[in-house]
């Protein structure tokens, strides 16, 4: 899988941003069509992505684009028109079923066949809890093989439901909110596809944003959105595991080819009692730093 702490939505409509796209830190850059460009903006925004996606199209970031949705106006002349500029991915909003999934699926097979022949289609990074009824839908929308993310709309969904609020007074999410939160996590590790935390909309509380972030990230969220520049640099900290975590997890790895030698597969480490799963959890950690350390070099 790739590397996918921070995923930065950059306005398809605001030339001053998407000039600064590269110089972010985020490992994912989501040029938006949709909610941030005005009816008016649709089409020259278009035009704009398309021609930053030849311009970089080996940039060292994954470059994905939030196509409006499929049932809108512009959505199918979307991705139509940005396919054949090789986008890495497609964010694909207001998915109702896994029947939208399969549509937009049929357009980029049709669109394949106008491709050069080395020519990959884009992945889907799916968005599909914006919709009260959408929730009850997201195994099977999850488990399409074009699907390789998943995420939610906090915003979108609170106006689905005509909730009044989406959080407490000590801000964290109310319980339906939470319900989805953990309910795409846990339809996105069934399906083995990225869960992608949704966006903090409050840009100038930087400590909620890290609190939030670190709690998405020990749920098993392995990203999250961002809005805004500033919360870029916090994302990409919760989700990258430290040097002490790193350090525990080289020395059980080594703990476990000790105990294996001798027929052992579970002994006390640390005071505590592990076994296999502490073993995966191990390498997966190791997995992730080594992609960081990776994408550093």
């Amino acid at each position: 899988m790739r590397l996918r702490r921070s995923l930065h939505f950059v306005p398809g409509a605001n030339e001053k941003m998407m000039g600064k796209a590269l110089t972010l830190g985020a490992d994912a850059l989501i040029f938006d069509l949709e909610d941030s460009v005005t009816p008016e903006a649709k089409l020259a925004a278009r035009e704009a992505v398309c021609d930053w996606l030849d311009e970089n199209h080996e940039c060292g970031k994954e470059r994905l684009v939030r196509v409006n949705p499929l049932d809108s106006p512009w959505g199918r002349d979307d991705l139509e028109a940005i396919v054949m500029h090789q986008p890495d991915g497609i964010v694909l909003p207001k998915v109702f079923s896994r029947e939208t999934v399969e549509s937009v699926d049929s357009i980029l097979r049709m669109a394949e066949k106008m491709l050069p022949e080395q020519a990959t289609l884009p992945r889907l990074v799916l968005i599909g809890t914006e919709d009260a009824g959408a929730v009850f839908n997201l195994p099977l929308m999850t488990s399409h093989p074009r699907v390789d993310g998943l995420t939610w709309g906090a915003e979108d969904l609170s106006v689905s439901l005509r909730a009044r609020r989406k959080r407490d007074s000590n801000g964290n999410y109310l319980e339906v909110f939470g319900f989805v939160r953990s309910y795409c996590l846990l339809a996105a590790a069934a399906a083995g596809v990225q869960p992608i935390d949704s966006v903090y909309t409050d840009i100038r509380d930087i400590a909620g944003l890290c609190r939030e972030s670190e709690t998405a990230a020990d749920m098993g969220f392995t990203g999250k959105l961002t809005i805004h520049p500033d919360q870029i640099e916090v994302v990409n900290a919760a989700f990258t595991p430290s040097s002490e975590e790193i350090e525990r997890a080289e020395s059980l790895l080594q703990a476990f080819e000790e105990h294996r030698r001798s027929g052992k597969m579970a002994f006390i480490f640390e005071g505590s009692m592990v076994d296999v799963p502490h073993l995966k959890h191990a390498e997966q950690l190791l997995a992730v730093a080594a992609q960081i350390a990776a994408q550093n070099s």
